[in-house]
């Protein structure tokens, strides 16, 4: 079975690399290319203006072509991961992987460059060459000792940051790990004995580094493949190794165990032994990091002490010590400052960021990333995962920061906090547009219920509120439920002291609550014992009898559950003083910008007015995101060319709209193509009634209204906003089950926005 399970696990790589096309890499243009002016500006002659402009200043090279952004990942393959000198040609899928991670986590386009030369001081000819080229350099894979040559010399020669990964991002991982793992044990640098396996470039990286932190020279005992590294020793030495040399007559790693505090491995299968943790200090520490097969396993070290706390570099493992923590976000501050190198206040900020941001709540993406395992601060978790989308903007800010302070940076950051919010908005794609949305909603205190308290995306969203808003959650739900949930997901937050709870099974308000559900339904075939039912149950119609009560200023609903069930008592009990759902607006943020779709949920086949009332909720809403909207009333027809339903029923919308003044700019009725490409509508229809891309389409049914919108989820990679429930003064939203806990937290900022901002 494992032999069975290992050929379908090696294949499924060889068919992830070569399918649908070889290789995790392509080139794509970031300007348009469709026609002669085009080409005259890509090209000749327009390119040679920005070639005399960087020839005149060769900083603005940054300006003018992608190298401000651009990484070179180099290496000779002599040591590729646990496959040792396989060389140049083989190491390339290694190389293009961390190409892709550079791009998936930092947003750095990166070149992998492999290179036939084993010289090192060639190779650093070679390297020194690309700077021109490249913003900053990624050695890899190197050999020791002959890394340090290859970048000790390049560092010297080259302008832009020389990083070597499997050295100095090792040692910062390794670096953020032992500072919380110290934490956890109650132990500090200074104190702490510690023994290491492994002299090659990580191991000796990671132990310069835990000096920079603290730990005492003479406390470091380093062995290799031949025992201790002792002083007056021959065999197999450099001057990197012969700065740890110690003088004493111990020359295993079984005799120099004895009352270790951490152990630092980073060598082979199997070398720690059970015994030799049995031999550490308390709370002993074990970096078992060796791959794919640790020093010792997890099991193994807790079966002779219980109070280990270990990390490997298996993902299989907790604690899993991954470069991908560092090197994306290190060299994205560096980039950003145009620094010239990066040095130890960088590196120290780094490992900073990466342990403070473990010991904080963690993120909702991380945790739906990382279904089913404990992401709580402690011995099993030190070091926050790899997809944590906060790990950009504190880190990336951290090592800018440093840069700038150490005077290595070329550029300046004048506002870190507008930086970090750009660094955020580039994984939180909903940043940017609801800022607008947050700064009003900041204005005064809201109270937002939450009719699925128990849901671990609601604790998350709610959490998030306390830390990010004003706002006040209410969440309903049953107390034991919605406090281990809370513990489970490793949330500070607990019902009673941050947020108020409603506890169905048990409230004294409860009498009151169905009454008044009871007053409003008592003509609708509502019985008092049907009531009663209802406020035992349902929690959708509690949290619209708070509303209603003005017990909460506003409701939010449809994590679980099909939205018209949940619709019909937000109507039946909210619908009133003017108030009516005229539909439901989804807000779609694409790679090329925001796009409004409605109405997706209310009216199956709006009439006219309904319609007409869509498109002037739509507008009002877009506004609140700062834009101008331009609203196109969609149909099978085009500016009358068919006598369809959809068509007849536009055109009567569309006259609807004209018999009074409007603030905002409005065309139909026409296809999505023409709504979206000017030239096309100017084609069909010149001398229309605004220029560019529509930004809400309002379609004649929700059919047609919710494939548009899934197919932009689901195939053009849109993340929605919504739905957002027009017609009812922002007394209630009902989501969806898809959405996330960001996406909670975006719907109470605009159940937040107070009504006078509402329109």
């Amino acid at each position: 079975m494992d032999e069975t399970r290992q050929d379908n696990t090696r294949q499924a790589a060889l068919n992830y690399h070569e399918f649908p096309k070889p290789g995790k890499l392509e080139i794509r243009a970031t300007k348009p290319l469709a026609n002669g002016r085009d080409l005259s500006l890509a090209y000749s002659p327009g390119v040679a203006e920005a070639c005399l402009e960087i020839k005149a200043d060769p900083s603005s090279a940054t300006r003018y072509t992608s190298k401000g952004n651009l990484v070179a990942v180099v290496t000779n393959g002599t040591a590729v991961l646990g496959l040792g000198n396989i060389g140049a040609l083989a190491s390339k899928p290694v190389m293009e992987g961390k190409a892709v991670l550079f791009k998936k986590f930092a947003n750095i386009d990166c070149f992998d460059i492999e290179v036939n030369e084993s010289d090192p001081y060639k190779l650093a000819d070679i390297v020194c060459a690309l700077e021109p080229t490249f913003g900053a350099i990624n050695l890899e894979d190197i050999k020791a000792p002959d890394c340090f040559i290859v970048e000790a010399l390049c560092r010297e020669r080259m302008n832009i940051p020389v990083f070597h990964d499997d050295q100095h991002g090792t040692a910062i991982v390794v670096g953020a790990a032992a500072t919380n793992a110290l934490y956890v044990a109650g132990k500090t640098f200074e104190n702490i004995k510690v023994v290491s396996t492994g002299g090659g470039a990580a191991g000796i990286a990671c132990l310069n580094m835990l000096l920079k932190l603290g730990v005492k020279r003479e406390n470091i005992w380093l062995c290799d493949i031949h025992g201790l590294v002792y002083a007056g020793r021959a065999e197999d030495m450099n001057p990197q190794k012969a700065a740890f040399a110690q003088a004493s007559d111990l020359r295993m790693l079984g005799e120099v165990i004895d009352g270790a505090d951490l152990f630092l491995g980073l060598s082979g299968p199997g070398v720690l032994k059970p015994e030799m943790v049995a031999r550490m200090a308390k709370k002993p520490i074990v970096f078992a990091l060796a791959n794919p097969t640790p020093e010792i396993t997890p099991d193994e070290a807790r079966s002779v002490a219980p109070d280990v706390i270990i990390a490997t570099g298996r993902s299989d493992y907790p604690n899993q010590v991954n470069n991908v923590l560092c090197f994306p976000f290190i060299f994205r501050g560096a980039l950003d400052v145009g620094a010239t190198s990066i040095n130890d206040e960088m590196e120290l900020a780094c490992i900073e960021g990466i342990a403070a941001l473990a010991r904080a709540t963690t993120s909702a993406e991380a945790a739906a990333a990382y279904k089913g395992e404990q992401l709580t601060f402690g011995p099993d978790y030190l070091i926050p995962k790899p997809f944590d989308p906060r790990l950009i903007g504190v880190v990336a800010s951290a090592v800018a920061k440093a840069a700038i302070e150490t005077g290595v940076a070329t550029k300046q950051i004048d506002d870190f906090d507008a930086y970090k919010r750009k660094l955020d908005g580039s994984v939180f794609r909903s940043a940017l547009i609801m800022r607008p949305v947050f700064q009003v909603a900041a204005t005064v205190t809201r109270r937002i219920v939450f009719s699925e308290g128990e849901d671990e995306r609601v604790l998350r969203a709610a959490n998030a509120m306390i830390e990010e808003t004003t706002d006040k959650p209410i969440l309903i739900g049953r107390p034991e439920v919605v406090e281990s949930r809370c513990e489970r997901a490793g949330l500070p937050i607990r019902p009673g002291k941050d947020f108020d709870l409603v506890n169905p099974e048990n409230d004294p308000r409860y009498r009151d609550y169905w009454e008044t559900y009871h007053n409003l339904m008592a003509r609708k075939g509502v019985s008092p014992d049907i009531a009663r039912a209802v406020m035992r149950t349902n929690t959708t119609a509690i949290a619209a009898v708070m509303v209603q009560r003005d017990e909460a200023d506003s409701m939010i609903c449809g994590t679980f559950g099909q939205y018209l069930w949940h619709l019909n008592y937000v109507r039946d009990l909210l619908a009133h003083d003017g108030r009516r759902p005229v539909g439901a607006l989804s807000l779609m943020i694409l790679e090329d910008g925001p796009l409004f779709i409605a109405d997706t949920h209310i009216h199956s086949e709006p009439t006219p007015e309904q319609i007409a009332e869509a498109a002037i909720g739509a507008a009002r809403h877009v506004k609140r995101f700062g834009l101008a909207p331009k609203v196109a009333l969609c149909s099978a027809s085009q500016f009358g060319n068919l006598n369809t339903d959809t068509g007849r029923r536009m055109r009567a919308a569309l006259k609807i709209l004209d018999s009074a003044p409007r603030d905002f700019l409005y065309e139909g009725e026409m296809h999505t193509d023409a709504a979206l490409d000017q030239s096309l509508r100017d084609r069909l229809f010149p001398n229309g009634r605004y220029d560019g891309a529509a930004n809400v389409l309002i379609f004649a049914n929700t059919d047609a209204a919710g494939g548009v919108r899934n197919i932009l989820k689901m195939r053009a990679g849109g993340l929605e906003v919504g739905p957002i429930l027009m017609g009812m003064g922002n007394k209630a939203h009902i989501v969806t089950p898809s959405i996330t806990a960001r996406g909670l937290l975006n719907m109470s900022a605009l159940a937040g926005t107070p009504v006078a901002h509402y329109g």
